[in-house]
């Protein structure tokens, strides 16, 4: 029997933290009964800055539940490096860690079927979303559209797939040499190379409250996954800058013959209309060597990722 660990990170999860300890409980006392887990299993529930009761929900639930510790981070750190300072402490405490939303919008369900596959000698289980029904039309459009963008970028991921895994201790000392400060787990984990597998993975209704995953997090998360690890919007903007030339050109063609014809027109619109084109392109392409210019400044400085304000 393994002695397994969940990893949930929480930012103002009070309205759900009841709810889904019963939830597991109830599947870990299962899951023992059947052999699959020791007793000495656990759920790990890090708080992540949160301003609501989170932290004191988590303390309350500690003292009542075996299964439940907490960690307490000295300030909001973020979705993914709370999942690393949560994945990291557990793999001191258990055989194997599987992370999840503490929203249990995931299927709990897998956590069987992956431990199973752990046994049969996975170190990397991924659940993969087959059926997104409970998204939000929006959230499951962009989030299908920057799956397919990825793959264009040659970036190296599961499809369909966020952040509920299972991890072997192994695989957790190995991701630990990875020393990134913008961390993309998604493209980071695959990186790994060791024998993995995948489960379906069918997302529900959140029990209550609203995802904390707004807009502009998402969309700085897909930044993250794309200039960590592809330099093709490099490439890009080399690739347009020859188009504009050959455009340039043409454009001189068509002016020396208007001139050696005599079919010379006011050109105030063709101008006006080349400076805007030219000027937006020059722009975004500031925007996007300044970005990744801007992750060199940030991995340079090697501050660490987190702080742990304490732990039950």
């Amino acid at each position: 029997m393994i002695r397994l660990a969940t990893v949930s990170p929480c930012y103002n999860e009070e309205d759900v933290l009841q709810h889904s300890v019963e939830q597991l409980t109830a599947l870990f006392q299962r899951m023992i009964a059947e052999g699959l887990i020791s007793k000495d299993s656990m759920m790990v529930f890090v708080n992540d800055g949160s301003r609501d009761h989170t932290w004191e929900i988590i303390r309350q639930l500690h003292a009542e539940n075996n299964f439940v510790r907490g960690i307490n981070m000295s300030r909001n750190v973020g979705h993914q490096n709370a999942i690393m300072a949560g994945m990291m402490t557990a793999r001191e405490w258990a055989d194997a860690v599987i992370t999840l939303d503490a929203d249990l919008q995931d299927d709990i369900e897998c956590i069987p079927k992956m431990i199973r596959d752990f046994n049969d000698g996975n170190d990397i289980v991924y659940g993969v979303k087959v059926s997104r029904k409970a998204d939000p039309v929006i959230k499951k459009l962009t989030a299908q559209t920057f799956y397919k963008i990825q793959r264009s970028m040659g970036v190296e991921s599961v499809y369909n797939h966020a952040d509920f895994r299972l991890m072997s201790r192994r695989a957790l000392d190995m991701l630990s040499t990875y020393k990134e400060h913008n961390l993309y787990l998604r493209g980071l984990i695959p990186m790994i190379g060791l024998k993995h597998t995948t489960v379906d993975d069918v997302i529900r209704e959140r029990y209550a409250g609203q995802s904390k995953y707004t807009v502009h997090k998402m969309m700085k998360l897909a930044l993250n996954g794309i200039t960590a690890f592809s330099v093709r919007p490099l490439y890009a903007i080399y690739n347009i800058g020859i188009l504009f030339l050959i455009v340039a050109l043409l454009i001189a063609c068509y002016v020396a013959y208007s001139f050696f014809f005599g079919h010379i027109q006011p050109g105030w619109a063709s101008l006006i209309l080349s400076i805007w084109i030219v000027g937006g392109f020059i722009l975004i392409s500031l925007g996007i060597v300044g970005t990744y210019i801007g992750q060199i400044y940030s991995e340079t400085k090697r501050r660490p990722l987190y702080h742990i304000q304490e732990i039950l």
